[in-house]
């Protein structure tokens, strides 16, 4: 049984531009692991105009930073995984956390269900727009 995927993308907020929050079963991967003070990826750095997300999984593994703590990532880390295709199903692994964090499961996705996902939020980038 694969895991299921869902992408939020969080409105613009006073201190960040539009960020993303990654449900896994329908269960928040990020907050868990950076505080409730922490966020998510900004939208444009996951979802660029000019090239293919880093979340596009390919043959070759690559690390993805997926949420930093409200003290930033360069102070206690960031929660980042390990993002590769297998056939078809992508695997998110090898999870490096902010300190003290709990680390988040391995999670195997149907490829299909995965690019569904990613394309969904890449059609419709609001967030792109300035309020």
């Amino acid at each position: 049984m694969f895991d299921h995927l869902e992408i939020r993308v969080l409105p613009r907020g006073p201190r960040y531009a539009p960020q993303l929050r990654f449900r896994v079963n329908g269960e928040d991967v990020v907050e868990p692991a950076v505080g409730p003070g922490g966020c998510g990826p900004f939208s444009d750095d996951v979802f660029p105009a000019d090239r293919p997300s880093p979340l596009r999984a390919g043959g070759q593994p690559h690390r993805v930073q997926l949420g930093q703590p409200e003290c930033t990532g360069g102070c206690c880390g960031y929660l980042s995984a390990v993002v590769q295709r297998s056939e078809n199903v992508v695997l998110w692994s090898d999870w490096l956390v902010p300190a003290d964090a709990a680390r988040p499961l391995e999670y195997a996705f149907d490829a299909d269900q995965y690019d569904a996902e990613l394309t969904r939020i890449e059609a419709d980038p609001w967030w792109r727009r300035k309020a």
